[in-house]
């Protein structure tokens, strides 16, 4: 299983230099884990930067993986998690959702670097 960071799913649609190394979880579509923090970071992100008709397309992408709520459990998980590894509540939420379901966390995130599970890429320089 694969869960995939707002910072990687912006990097996918935006086709920068890591974009075909997280089109790989991106496009396993069965294996996709899709936490509904990031549909909001990325909706977010690209309506400031696109407009909502970019926003929509890219989130309606999106939720062809299996999007996950959050509910109270999760979010307590968040919580400890947050505390423990020091992040902030989305990268918490997201982290949290990749422990429950065993799934590598795929980002470019500093925030997540030397974490259990996850492949972190540096971003890379346009």
């Amino acid at each position: 299983m694969n869960v995939v960071d707002s910072s990687a799913w912006l990097s996918y649609f935006a086709s920068d230099k890591n974009a075909t190394v997280f089109a790989e979880p991106i496009e396993a579509l069965p294996a996709l884990l899709v936490p509904s923090i990031t549909i909001t970071e990325v909706f977010k992100t690209v309506l400031r930067q696109r407009g909502e008709e970019a926003a929509l397309i890219v989130t309606a992408h999106m939720k062809q993986g299996k999007v996950i709520p959050l509910d109270s459990e999760l979010a307590m998980d968040a919580a400890k998690f947050g505390v423990l590894h020091k992040l902030p509540l989305a990268d918490s939420i997201i982290f949290a959702t990749s422990q429950k379901y065993a799934a590598v966390l795929w980002t470019q995130d500093s925030d997540f670097k030397g974490l259990p599970n996850v492949r972190y890429l540096a971003k890379k320089k346009t």
